[in-house]
This record gives structure tokens, C-alpha cells and sequence, in this order.
């Protein structure tokens, strides 16, 4: 039966990856912080499909939690979500350090760690797939948030061009604006968010699980949001960021 491992599982996009890969029959293992949500999680979904469902309690803002989930994934998966990840509430000046640092290793650091734990198990089996979760926030500038998730997409790209096995495949997805619980927790003001720029979970889970079988290397879900893209590539940076940094937050 293959596995899943999925990180930030208990919410959000990675809530969305349990429920879609239980529906496919897949093995999950959740990773979070949240004990007791990860064990209701996974009675859920194994009483929903039927799957089997490991829990493994995990923070990866530190290094005793990276090292967990990098002991479980030699021991094999057949998928890799590095989904977790979390933004600040406030802007970059008025960030303290610490909790940028503690950033960039949850977006950064655990996504490199986790990848090249699973990669040589998976390339021994010929076949095995990674989706590092990013954002369209990539493509523009945004603070450490941005900066980190544009790491993510020139790392997953540059890990993919590195694997000679046609079955082995390293995926960055670019969501835009999705709702969960996520904009909540980082004390985001969303009311100036468009009704159109918002996604559901579900929708991008499914565009991301199309392109990863096309063998894309970058994931932009949506037609709306490939076009934001496309456009943000010839608009000024210096304008790009005054805007970026005007939407979603007061």
C-alpha cells in the first residue's frame, strides 16, 4: 500500500492532502504539533476510508522535530508534503528576529531536511514523488514570508532537474489566497481580498495532484492565478511590493 507523509496536516491544505489521498486509498502519516487534533484527525479519516493512519506529533521549528519525521521518512514513503508553514502578524520591521528565524527554518530548513530524507529511498525504488508547498507569494515581495516560499520554488525546481529517475519527481505548488484557518492565525486582516482571488482547499489539492502526474516542476493553481503570475513578471519590483504589501493586511 503506498504512503503518504504529509506535514501540517491538521488544517488548511494539509487537511485537504489527508482527505484526498485517504479517498485514493493511500496510507497517511500526519505530521503536527497538535497531539490531540492529530489523533482526532487520523480516527477520522480512518473511519471515513479505511486507511491506515500513523500520527507522529512533530514541531519543526525545532531540531528534534525536523529529526523525527527525517528518521520515518528513511524508512520509506512514496509521497512527501512538506505543507507546513505559518506568517507573521505584522510587517517585516515589526517582526522579532527569533520568530523570523523560526520561520525560515519551518519553510526552509525542514523542507530541505525532509526532501533529502525521503529522496534516496525513493529514487532506490525508482518512484516517488514531493510536493513542497509554496505560494504565489513567491513571485512577488512580501517580507521573510515571500522570500522563504521563493526559496522553496527555486529549490524544488533545481532538486527536480537533479533527478535522473523519470519516476521520481519534486513538485513546488503556488497557491494564491485559499481559505483556511491560515490568514486567521497570523491576525490577517483578508476583508480587501477580492471574492474571486479566493480558493478553496480542495480545489487546489486536486490541480496539484494533476500536475504533479504531468510531471510538472512548478504547480500555479487555477487559470486566475497563472495569469497574476504571468503579469507580475514584467510589473516593476518596486511596485510589486508596494502592492503586495497593501493586500491582506491593514
Amino acid at each position: 500500500m503506498p504512503t503518504a507523509l504529509i506535514t501540517g496536516a491538521t488544517a488548511g491544505l494539509g487537511a485537504a492532502f489527508a482527505r484526498r489521498l485517504a479517498a485514493d486509498g493511500l496510507s497517511l502519516v500526519l505530521v503536527a504539533r497538535d497531539e490531540a487534533r492529530l489523533t482526532a484527525s487520523a480516527a477520522e479519516l480512518r473511519k471515513r476510508y479505511g486507511v491506515a493512519v500513523e500520527v507522529l506529533p512533530a514541531d519543526l521549528s525545532l531540531d528534534e522535530g525536523i529529526r523525527r519525521v527525517e528518521e520515518r521518512l528513511e524508512r520509506g514513503v512514496d509521497l512527501l508534503v512538506n505543507n507546513a508553514g505559518f506568517g507573521h502578524p505584522g510587517a517585516f520591521l515589526e517582526v522579532p528576529v527569533a520568530d523570523e528565524v523560526t520561520m525560515l527554518r519551518v519553510h526552509c530548513e525542514a523542507v530541505l531536511r525532509l526532501t533529502l530524507a525521503a529522496l534516496p529511498g525513493m529514487r532506490s525504488r525508482g518512484r516517488g514523488y514531493v510536493i513542497n508547498v509554496a505560494s504565489v507569494a513567491a513571485f512577488f515581495t512580501r517580507g521573510t514570508y515571500s522570500a522563504s516560499k521563493a526559496w522553496v520554488v527555486n529549490f524544488s525546481e533545481s532538486a527536480a532537474a537533479e533527478i535522473p529517475e523519470p519516476n521520481v519527481r519534486v513538485m513546488a505548488l503556488c497557491p494564491g489566497f485559499v481559505r483556511t484557518e491560515f490568514h486567521q492565525r497570523a491576525a490577517m486582516d483578508t476583508s480587501g481580498i477580492p471574492d474571486f482571488l479566493w480558493l478553496s482547499a480542495d480545489q487546489v489539492v486536486d490541480e496539484a495532484m494533476r500536475d504533479l502526474a504531468r510531471g510538472r516542476r512548478v504547480s500555479v493553481p487555477t487559470a486566475r492565478y497563472k495569469a497574476i503570475v504571468s503579469v507580475g513578471r514584467f510589473v516593476p519590483r518596486t511596485l510589486i511590493g508596494q502592492v503586495s504589501g497593501r493586500l491582506g493586511r491593514r
